[in-house]
């Protein structure tokens, strides 16, 4: 009896946890496109390393920016004399000393810290062009989420209708009207729309395993809310073609200014070029400030070496340091490095001027040739729909039998699917596109 009631206890645990998880899961709301990317956004490890190399760009900034500021160094060099006191690390041996010094008029460091600012320039760059890879890839796999959703909803109608002929079609070959063949023609299309679905709930699931590690939520709670994705922007079409190809070339252009990647590749050579002015004007003349205070001990016979009444512990010394570089072929061989290096930079950046212009041609005649795609799409579509419901109608008059709509049916459902498949074609061009021109972020967090 005993074992009875603990029995029905477990079984009534059981039911209340799965009621409580079919209800977590039953009234979860679909996740819209601005929160997952706003999630992506927290977690995504490029944009953290992204953001821990633009600190340190900063930091090296700061670096040498503070090299103007006097370094203080505190110290003793306490030892034994025998004899005259010799210096201990280039210092005379003391009690206590306290050495400062600093950069007054060094104009390689300035050309340096100018090179470090255009750096730290880049940094941002790079970090805003991998904010654009996680929205691009958060953006893409929301709306082919979406699009998997959509037919997996449409498919499950189209097996319910299927099965419905696939019985009408095994009455009418018992009562002797169709053949056997007809049985396995009704059965394979059943069997293509279980094919269909179980690559459409495949490929969800994978989406949303994607997205899962991407915003940091589970795959369970990941609904893609078609509603939530904004409109994408109309492009502007001139009155000719001359307009028109004025309009994409001035996008072109623009885009070489908006680009992440050619900011970032303009601003480094930028950068080395201000590298080897710094590297240049290290062979001028410098001057640093400099002061010393040291506190000298009576047993490092500094008395024995001097005139009677002349040594004294407390010593300071306050002044500036003349540097005349004559000859340093080292130095002269670090500009030609830097050369090198500025020139190298130079021509990257016109390469990724070039390819971005090229990468924006390509993908404005994409969106041109995958919208007219998507026009014919759409026309075979509404072709086929229009087709089953004139073999309806023939139907009722007897001009038309049943498998004549299974076709029709099964072409329309084909047709959905090629429209679907090339609307998202669209959909991704015009993403890259919208990257691209620079426009992404703000599309995707635009407030509906």
């Amino acid at each position: 009896m005993k074992n009875g009631i603990q029995d029905c206890v477990g079984i009534r645990f059981i039911l209340l946890a799965a009621l409580l998880l079919f209800s977590m899961t039953s009234f979860a709301e679909p996740v819209t496109l601005r929160h997952a990317i706003e999630l992506a956004l927290q977690h995504a490890n490029g944009i953290a390393i992204s953001a821990a190399d633009e600190q340190h760009a900063s930091a090296s900034l700061r670096e040498l920016n503070n090299s103007y500021i006097p370094q203080l160094n505190a110290g003793a060099g306490i030892g034994k004399s025998d004899g005259f006191p010799l210096s201990l690390e280039g210092a005379a041996p003391s009690l206590f000393n306290v050495n400062a010094q600093s950069p007054v008029i060094n104009l390689g460091l300035r050309e340096f810290i100018k090179a470090t600012r255009a750096e730290v320039k880049v940094s941002a760059f790079y970090t805003k062009d991998q904010r654009n890879q996680v929205i691009q890839d958060v953006v893409l796999s929301y709306a082919e989420l979406a699009k998997w959703q959509q037919r997996l909803t449409q498919l499950r109608q189209a097996q319910a209708t299927e099965r419905k002929t696939e019985a009408a079609v095994e009455d009418r070959v018992k009562e002797g009207v169709d053949s056997e063949v007809e049985i396995s023609k009704a059965r394979l299309s059943v069997a293509r729309v279980r094919l269909r679905i179980a690559e459409a709930s495949g490929s969800a699931d994978v989406l949303r395993e994607h997205l899962s590690k991407l915003t940091g939520l589970p795959p369970s709670s990941i609904d893609a809310d078609s509603d939530s994705v904004p409109a994408m922007p109309v492009p502007e079409q001139g009155d000719s073609a001359s307009e028109n190809a004025s309009q994409e070339k001035i996008s072109q252009e623009k885009t070489s200014e908006d680009s992440p990647t050619v900011e970032a590749a303009v601003e480094h050579a930028r950068a080395q070029y201000l590298r080897v002015e710094g590297e240049r004007r290290s062979l001028w003349p410098s001057v640093d400030f400099a002061a010393q205070y040291a506190n000298l001990a009576t047993y490092n016979n500094y008395q024995k070496y001097y005139q009677k009444g002349s040594f004294q512990p407390n010593n300071a010394t306050v002044g500036v340091a003349i540097h005349l570089p004559f000859l340093n072929l080292a130095q002269h061989a670090r500009v030609r490095e830097a050369e090198a290096d500025a020139l190298k930079a130079a021509k990257q950046a016109d390469a990724a001027r070039n390819q971005a212009s090229e990468e924006t041609l390509r993908l404005q005649r994409s969106v041109t040739h995958t919208a007219a795609a998507r026009d014919v799409g759409q026309l075979e579509y509404d072709i086929a729909r229009q087709n089953i419901a004139a073999i309806e109608t023939r139907m009722n008059s007897g001009g038309a039998n049943l498998h004549d709509l299974d076709n029709a049916q099964t072409q329309a459902s084909e047709k959905l699917i090629a429209l679907q498949d090339v609307t998202f074609e669209l959909e991704r061009t015009q993403v890259s596109l919208l990257r691209a021109t620079g426009k992404l972020e703000s599309w995707a967090l635009e407030t509906k």
